[in-house]
């Protein structure tokens, strides 16, 4: 039991590296006009975790990876970069890996993937609205002025590494679960 535990554990932690690899080496704008808004696929490992050992882990590694990031590769950003990451990984990882938990097919996991896709957009919305300008220096209209890009950003990035994700997971699966 211990064993599997440690395993567990180990396998944890290179999730976590590969998402700040993942973070390191690629991540670009998607829309010109709002360039601090950068695509990465970090989140692709950190949706594998919350697949492969449950919700919590998921949230756990999440939380791990954004502060790596945040005081290395992405350090420009600070605590405002880390705060945000946690928050919108938290609901798409979460949100998907709590519902896969329960539901192990294909179609279900589909359908965890797009929850969690609805649920980081939204919670994002929510969470710029309040978490910028506290720490941006920037009023709640200007906020509202970049939502549309703010809302298709989030909705794009979750898309995209839940397709990785999604194409990934199961033959990564083996390799996470093997004794």
């Amino acid at each position: 039991m211990q064993n599997t535990q440690v395993q567990k554990l180990v396998r944890m932690a290179i999730l976590i590296a590969v998402s700040i690899v993942l973070v390191y080496f690629i991540h670009f704008p998607i829309f010109p006009q709002v360039a601090f808004l950068e695509y990465d696929p970090a989140d692709i490992s950190i949706l594998i975790a919350g697949f492969a050992y449950g919700p919590l882990s998921g949230i756990v590694v999440t939380i791990i990876a954004s502060v790596i990031q945040g005081l290395t590769v992405s350090a420009q950003s600070g605590i405002y970069g880390i705060i945000m990451h946690i928050i919108a990984t938290t609901a798409l990882v979460g949100v998907s890996s709590l519902y896969y938990d329960r539901h192990k097919t294909k179609k279900d996991a589909l359908i965890s993937l797009a929850l969690g896709c609805v649920a980081m957009t939204i919670v994002m919305c929510i969470a710029n609205l309040i978490v910028t300008p506290y720490f941006m220096g920037v009023s709640t209209e200007a906020v509202i002025s970049l939502m549309p890009f703010i809302l298709a950003f989030n909705l794009i990035k979750a898309i995209l590494n839940s397709v990785v994700t999604f194409i990934l997971y199961k033959r990564i699966s083996p390799i996470l679960h093997r004794d």
